[in-house]
């Protein structure tokens, strides 16, 4: 179980990271559409895994994790300067899939669950010599 200390810190570099990244970085590769989704602090406050999500399509998540790793050092400066603690933690910068893989996974649930116009309509249950129509009721 995560302390409060460990969420708390999370909590503040996935802000001062977001403010970065929209702000104060004018990469031109970095799509506007970039959101850090979440923090994974090591229990010793060392090291903080950032997960960013990007919209678009595959050649806009390439050009921006590009950027954003062009710009980690920069990132990691600007952290230094907003944490209020004596050491600050390295990052990483990872791509994070799951908002796009539940938006397509969605979208095919939608698609499935719509009728083909195609499609014949329902033919009538025929019933099996146990069951009666009124047992289904």
């Amino acid at each position: 179980m995560a302390s409060y200390r460990i969420d708390k810190m999370a909590s503040t570099i996935r802000t001062i990271v977001s403010n970065v990244i929209h702000n104060e970085l004018s990469d031109p590769r970095i799509s506007p559409m970039t959101s850090v989704i979440r923090v994974d602090l090591s229990p010793d406050l060392q090291l903080a895994r950032i997960h960013v999500s990007v919209m678009g399509d595959d050649a806009t998540r390439r050009k921006t994790m590009a950027g954003l790793q062009n710009a980690q050092g920069r990132i990691q400066r600007l952290l230094a300067k907003r944490l209020t603690v004596r050491t600050c933690p390295h990052i990483s910068l990872l791509l994070d899939e799951s908002i796009r893989k539940t938006a397509e996974t969605l979208d095919l649930i939608n698609r499935l669950s719509q009728p083909d116009a195609n499609d014949p309509p329902p033919a009538d249950v025929e019933f099996s010599e146990g069951l009666s129509e009124g047992a289904l009721e």
